[in-house]
Formats: C-alpha cells, sequence, structure tokens
C-alpha cells in the first residue's frame, strides 16, 4: 500500500538515541529542575530531546515543528467533537483543534490509542488571547497514563487543544472532546430541560432583564446545594420572595435561589453538593406563576452572570466516526472537480480552497463523514469521505520523454530516491499542477514533474 510507515528502515542509530533520551530524562539534572519549575510532560520530554542531542537531528526538528504548527494552524471544530487518526512513526505530526466554550462549562478530553507500539501521548491544553494569539498560554494537560484531562473554562476565549505522541512510535487514535457543566443542577430529578425562562428576557415590560433562569418543577420538590459552600443569607424579599443565598468560594461567587416554598437551612450552615436548601415554590412575584425555581448566580465584583451554562448538561455524544479506517494514514485523490476543501468537518464550514479532480491529499483522521486531509503544501481541511478514492487504480500510464528524478514530495528541492529511466513506463496514480505521483515497474512511488511525461 502507498507510503505505508516505514520506521522499520529507520536508522537504529536513532532507536539508540531514543534509549539515550528516556535515561536522560530521569537523569538527576532533570530530576533537580523539576524541583524548582513544575513541568508539563511535553515539556520534560522536550527538555529530554535537546539532553539527547535529538534536537539537533532531522527528525527531532521535525517533531518540534509539528507541535509549534498544531498551534499555530489548529482546525476549527464545535464541541462535543470526536475524531480517529493516525500517527505514522516515520513523519513527526501533531494534531491541533480549536473551539470555543462558555464560562460556567469545563471542557473534557479523552484521547484512546492502539497499536502494536502504542506511543506515549501528550495532551495540552492552551487558550490564547485574540489580541496576542501567537503566544496560547497553557493552562491543563493530561496525565500521560490517564491520557484524560478536564478543565474548568474561566473566561471566555478560544482555546486550543495539542494532542502529539513521542517520537518513532506509530499508532491509532481517538479524541474526544465534550463540555460538562461545573455546577450540579439546583433542582432535585430535574435537569437543563426543565428551564422555561432564560437570562436577559424581559420583565415589568422591559424595565429590567431577566437576572437568571426559571427552572419550573412540582411544588415542594426539593431544591439542593449545585456546589459545596456556606449558607450566606436565609430572608424573605418583596420580589424572591423566600430566598438562600450559598457561596461558592472556590469559583468567587454566590447562587441565589428564590420564590421557595419553604427554607431549610440556617445562615453559616456548611452544605455539600445535593443537599435540600428549601423546597420550590412561588413566593414573592412569582405568586401568579406556576412553581419554580429563580435561579441565579453572582460574580463578586462583577454582578450577575448567566447562570444556564454552569448546569447544562448537552446529553446529544459527538457524532461517531463513520469514515473508512483504513484509509487512515494513506495518500488518496480527489474524486471529482471542484471538491471544497473545508476548513471544519460540517458543510455550512468556512471554505478553505476548491480542489481539483485527481488532486493528491493524505488522509490524517476522520471525524463523522468526514477526512481531516492534508495537501502535498501542507495545508489542511475536511473533505467529505465521498470525495476521495484509493489509489489502486491508475489514472493512465505515461512513458518517460528522459530520466527523470523519482522525488519524495512534489517541489523542486525535494529529494531523489531513485533515477528513472528514459522511455521507461510509470503509472499516474494522482495529478498536481506540475507534479504527478507515480508507481514504476519497481512498485517504488514518488512525484515526478508532469513535464517529463510524454
Amino acid at each position: 500500500m502507498l507510503f505505508q510507515p516505514h520506521y522499520k528502515r529507520l536508522p537504529a542509530l536513532l532507536f539508540w538515541m531514543v534509549g539515550v533520551l528516556l535515561f536522560t530524562a530521569c537523569s538527576p539534572q532533570q530530576t533537580l529542575r523539576g524541583v524548582f519549575k513544575k513541568q508539563s510532560p511535553y515539556e520534560k520530554y522536550q527538555d529530554g530531546l535537546k539532553a539527547a542531542k535529538l534536537d539537533q537531528t532531522a527528525l527531532g526538528q521535525q517533531w518540534v515543528a509539528a507541535g509549534e504548527k498544531a498551534l499555530r494552524q489548529p482546525v476549527r471544530v464545535t464541541l462535543p467533537f470526536k475524531e480517529t487518526g493516525y500517527f505514522p512513526a516515520d513523519q513527526p505530526m501533531a494534531a491541533g483543534y480549536q473551539f470555543s466554550i462558555k464560562r460556567g462549562q469545563k471542557v473534557a478530553v479523552k484521547v484512546e490509542t492502539q497499536g502494536k507500539e502504542v506511543p506515549q501521548v501528550f495532551i495540552d491544553l492552551f487558550e490564547t488571547d485574540p489580541e496576542n494569539a501567537g503566544q496560547p498560554k497553557q493552562v491543563a494537560y493530561a496525565d500521560t497514563t490517564a491520557l484524560e484531562l478536564e478543565y474548568e473554562i474561566d473566561e471566555e476565549l478560544p482555546h486550543l487543544l495539542r494532542v502529539q505522541p513521542e517520537l518513532l512510535r506509530s499508532g491509532q487514535y481517538t479524541v474526544t472532546i465534550e463540555t460538562l457543566p461545573t455546577l450540579a443542577f439546583p433542582v432535585q430529578g430535574k435537569d437543563s430541560r426543565a428551564v422555561q425562562s432564560f437570562w436577559g428576557a424581559e420583565r415589568d415590560a422591559g424595565a429590567r432583564r431577566h437576572e437568571g433562569i426559571d427552572i419550573f418543577a412540582p411544588r415542594n420538590t426539593p431544591v439542593v446545594a449545585a456546589v459545596e459552600g456556606t449558607v450566606t443569607r436565609v430572608n424573605t424579599t418583596p420580589i424572591g420572595g423566600k430566598v438562600v443565598w450559598l457561596s461558592d468560594p472556590k469559583r468567587r461567587q454566590s447562587l441565589y435561589y428564590a420564590h421557595l416554598d419553604s427554607q431549610l437551612v440556617q445562615p453559616g450552615q456548611r452544605v455539600s453538593v445535593g443537599d435540600t436548601l428549601g423546597l420550590l415554590g412561588n413566593t414573592g412575584n412569582a405568586i401568579t406563576t406556576a412553581p419554580h425555581l429563580h435561579f441565579g448566580i453572582y460574580r463578586f465584583g462583577e454582578g450577575a452572570v448567566d447562570p444556564y451554562p454552569y448546569v447544562y448538561h448537552n446529553r446529544t455524544g459527538p457524532a461517531p466516526v463513520k469514515v473508512d479506517a483504513k484509509k487512515l494514514g494513506n495518500w488518496v485523490r480527489v474524486a471529482r472537480s471542484n471538491a471544497t476543501l473545508r476548513e471544519a468537518p460540517a458543510a455550512k464550514a468556512t471554505t478553505l480552497r476548491t480542489l481539483p479532480q485527481h488532486a493528491p491529499l493524505q488522509i490524517l483522521a476522520g471525524s463523522a463523514t468526514w477526512y481531516r486531509v492534508m495537501l502535498p503544501d501542507g495545508q489542511q481541511g475536511y473533505l467529505a469521505a465521498s470525495l476521495v478514492e484509493p489509489l489502486d487504480k491508475p489514472l493512465q500510464a505515461v512513458r518517460l520523454r528522459r530520466q527523470a528524478p523519482l522525488l519524495d514530495a512534489s517541489s523542486d528541492g525535494a529529494a531523489a530516491q531513485k533515477n528513472l529511466q528514459p522511455d521507461s513506463t510509470v503509472r499516474v496514480l494522482a495529478k498536481q499542477e506540475t507534479f504527478w505521483l507515480v508507481e514504476d515497474a519497481q512498485g517504488s512511488t514518488g512525484w515526478i514533474q508532469a513535464e517529463m511525461a510524454r
């Protein structure tokens, strides 16, 4: 099969150097350095590359560059998201994903790997400031044994996830990125589907806005603590009726429970998640409406914020991966003319470029019914799975005008694998503008300049 991993042909010296790397990573110098600076597993591994002088090899430099590129040119995805991909041993790669998430939610990442020699995989989460996009800030990383992480969002900034394996290991991976609420739901037996009035809705003929959400349930349904904290106030007001205030010191905010039928806690009382604070009702200005809880969140120094993301649980999982996993890591070609390469795996996603028929692509991963592909120039994007075809059927056979180098990439500066003789016949597998991907009579594959063919 075309361009399968050829790590078995890698120089034995590199495997020896990896052994040196593993030894160096545990050296006293590294241990002492860790006392003064907490490092992520990725940073420790990168320091190990330098200590073993692997950063001075072409493969080591490619590994570092792949990690940087994943942060600089991530693909944009919408959560929940799931993708299965392949990391080749002989071609250092990293996957980068950018997504948006609301304050009050936490992102949950899980990476599963499989293969004969499962690689160590580094999972790093960053937040980016739009005004300084070139300097993402690392905010979390996974335990490399669990390959999972959860991180609670504090600022609504774009976030980047980088997934990268160690050197010289190949394997298939599946990454799942989902959102979870940071607070427990405040009404027993209910979830976010019981919310019927949302943040910002008009009140008093437009004189004010709703500073919370209304959760409807039968009268006397237990209203519970959404966090571990301290009850700070239990009183009655004209608008809120019977209310309870609960502190959430971890997030520097207070939770507000209003319209209760009865209050079952006292000021100063410590409560745990799920403890009953009172029973749901319609006291205060809700006397003419059905029983419900008005639930609000007030951030210290900021005031009211939308509580819905804090309690919303998206029960719709990511779309299952339906593409052909056997194509992962392989080169294919575009099956039809004017195929659209998109920024994300969705028909309405931004168009990156239009591809001609027979253009070559390398499949990196698959999400739902889309492939994430890389063009010969390094650009990545998503293409519908129905728009690609394998290279097992040549487009045509051509004879060479003169001696032609069989190149390992589609560029003038690429290295020559061998020289093809004049009048020899090659099979054309895919066509780029000035370079064709071909296979010679001995089964070697590579690129030739299109002008070399008759």
